[in-house]
């Protein structure tokens, strides 16, 4: 297989003038994805919806840690009461 002495310069050209062509083009392309905002915004109503929604599971996170500690609370006397055993008074009869 006989190759043209013309094939190696006419491919370096080529490749020089797409090199010098291509790489402008994807630099160029890069930085048009760098400045496109990476999240997307939220409209002021969906923000201002969110923010409520997070204020009421905070309230009800509190409410409910009121509702564990009142049921600590209750267990833990019912807990002393029985350890306690009848300490002078009379249970009702049946």
């Amino acid at each position: 297989m006989v190759l043209s002495p013309l094939i190696v310069p006419i491919a370096a050209f080529i490749m020089v003038g797409v090199t010098a062509i291509g790489v402008p083009l994807a630099k160029a392309y890069a930085r048009r994805i760098e400045r496109e905002p990476r999240s997307p915004s939220l409209p002021p109503d969906m923000t201002a919806r969110l923010e409520r929604m997070e204020q009421a599971i905070d309230s009800i996170a509190i409410e409910v840690e009121r509702i564990s500690e009142g049921q600590r609370f209750t267990t833990k006397l019912l807990a002393e009461r029985n350890t306690a055993g009848p300490s002078g008074v009379s249970k009702p009869p049946s």
